[in-house]
């Protein structure tokens, strides 16, 4: 048989997780294409390749989201992509250890999916169902966002959460070297780039050094 780098089992050996995890991840899938019936949570067009294009390109970056003690604010989080699939590969690292994942999402609905797609794959999450603007400050260690804004809008959005030992993980594409012209007023902004899995063009952004 034939496989594809799109598929479920390749996805698979590429991901450092146990069978267990991979399971939850599975369950997430199984309620994402369910939900999507009714919501439009990723692009129907993407479905297919669901696992390269929404798991495999979220779950890159958990190696630099911190231990089980760090708080992570998943902003924008829509179908959970990020920030959900962290909070899996969380639990299934450091158990009930892990620290709860916080999504910010505006929309009441997707709030819903999130907490019912928390509810079924048996991980904690905290959900804030608010705009990111009138968040107050949460004072996380790292804020994570996957296609949501630019470089300059998710850093003037999430001002008021920086603070000295703040890591910002974002999923950026073929932009994402124009996008970052915006720091050049802010060299103590440190920039680390890492090659995406999922796509020739993609990016994760680490930036660090935020002053208080």
């Amino acid at each position: 048989m034939t496989t594809s780098i799109f598929d479920a089992e390749s996805v698979y050996q590429q991901l450092d997780v146990s069978r267990e995890t991979f399971e939850q991840l599975e369950k997430y899938v199984a309620i994402l294409n369910k939900w999507q019936k009714s919501i439009n949570l990723v692009s129907n067009k993407t479905l297919p390749e669901v696992w390269h294009r929404h798991i495999l390109d979220s779950a890159q970056i958990f190696p630099y989201t911190g231990d089980a003690q760090t708080k992570i604010m998943d902003i924008g989080s829509g179908a959970g992509l990020p920030g959900l699939i962290l909070a899996i590969m969380r639990h299934g690292q450091w158990g009930d250890d892990a620290a709860p994942v916080t999504l910010v999402e505006s929309d009441e609905r997707k709030c819903a999916f999130l907490g019912m797609a928390a509810q079924e794959t048996g991980v904690k999450i905290k959900i804030k169902n608010t705009r990111l603007e009138t968040l107050p400050p949460l004072y996380p260690d790292v804020i994570t966002a996957r296609a949501l804004a630019t470089v300059e809008t998710l850093l003037d959005w999430t001002k008021p959460q920086h603070h000295a030992g703040l890591n910002c993980v974002f999923l950026k594409g073929a932009q994402a070297e124009e996008e970052l012209t915006c720091l050049k007023e802010t060299p103590n902004i440190k920039i680390d780039k890492k090659q995406s899995l999922t796509s020739p063009d993609g990016v994760i952004l680490c930036l660090s050094g935020f002053a208080d």
